[in-house]
């Protein structure tokens, strides 16, 4: 099993240049060692090469660099026709429910980001999430979906404004058509890629969330049981509050910076939006156990826990969080038996 160089997961702010000339060297090869990328991005990826980087890992890009510029061409035209094929049957009586629920979920994503209150990044997500839909009737849209699409199209953005912006207050109008239309068909592509991995979460009862559920249950008992009796003491089952974490990946509990960084890791991860993102969570609640022995009764606890002390987190804090759920994985992975319904996620 590949382990992580901890002097990168640690990594001084004096050590970002030579990174940067890592990854430099590494995107720029004529056929890119996808294995070294992975490697590399664990610990974080460079602001001003990880679109770049996460196209390659969701194998948006090809490794040889000669034929990406085609590959985009060839992707975006594709999802330009989706568009023309499907975003007018919106209204139809078979889709009319969907894209409603569509249309009340986006505004609700992120109220706190300018971004995403305005209503050429709305549109842009209402198609995004229609045209996932129509091509993906198993599941169709269900809510949750919608919040998976926003690290995406930051990052996406990020590649496309001058590197003191702040993406989240971005005026999105500034851009150029063709580049809103490159940020939305790269978002869809990549939210895709993502989905292929967790997509039982998302049809009839999400039983990838149900099985996540109970490994996460699983591991507490095993790395906390004093926290799992508790919980169980004041009648707290683990459905009720960690179902948000597996249905939005943990996108409500951090800032969206936070979730970037994050998302860096679980993209070099095999399965690092499934298996991984429970060793995560167990981390998270494992992070937060004194706090909650605290709390002595049901209210108490759930209230904490749904309302984590992370606002103000920022990569340091989600570093030492990655750490702590690379330990988990690197100690229960293996063992007979455990997490085996996260295995099969």
């Amino acid at each position: 099993m590949w382990s992580p160089d901890p002097m990168d997961i640690f990594d001084p702010p004096d050590r970002e240049t030579m990174r940067l000339q890592k990854f430099g060297k590494l995107l720029a090869g004529p056929n890119t060692d996808l294995d070294e990328v992975r490697k590399l991005s664990w610990s974080g990826i460079p602001p001003p090469v990880r679109a770049t980087t996460w196209q390659l890992l969701c194998g948006y890009l090809p490794a040889n660099i000669d034929r990406r510029e085609d590959t985009l061409k060839r992707k975006r035209l594709e999802y330009k026709n989706s568009i023309d094929q499907y975003y007018h049957m919106r209204s139809d009586t078979l889709h009319r429910d969907t894209f409603r629920q569509i249309h009340i979920d986006v505004p609700r994503m992120n109220p706190d980001v300018p971004l995403f209150q305005q209503q050429m990044v709305q549109e842009s997500f209402e198609r995004i999430l229609f045209i996932w839909s129509m091509r993906h009737p198993a599941s169709g849209y269900v809510q949750g979906i919608n919040d998976l699409v926003t690290p995406f199209f930051v990052v996406f953005l990020s590649y496309y404004i001058s590197g003191d912006k702040n993406p989240e207050n971005y005026n999105f109008s500034q851009l150029s058509p063709q580049t809103l239309q490159w940020i939305e068909a790269d978002s869809f592509w990549c939210l895709q890629h993502l989905m292929e991995g967790i997509q039982d979460n998302y049809t009839l009862a999400q039983p990838g969330v149900q099985a996540k559920i109970i490994a996460l249950k699983d591991l507490i008992q095993r790395i906390d049981a004093p926290l799992d009796a508790h919980l169980a003491r004041n009648a707290v089952e683990y459905i009720q509050f960690s179902f948000r974490w597996m249905n939005n990946l943990l996108m409500r509990e951090f800032p969206l910076r936070c979730v970037i960084r994050l998302w860096d890791s679980y993209l070099s991860e095999n399965n690092g939006f499934a298996s991984f993102h429970v060793y995560v969570c167990a981390a998270l609640l494992a992070r937060f156990s004194k706090s909650i022995l605290k709390r002595k009764d049901f209210q108490e606890i759930m209230l904490f826990i749904q309302n984590l002390p992370t606002t103000k987190w920022k990569d340091g804090e989600v570093e030492i969080l990655l750490a702590e759920a690379y330990k988990l994985k690197f100690m229960f992975a293996d063992a007979p038996g455990h997490l085996t319904t996260a295995r099969r996620t």
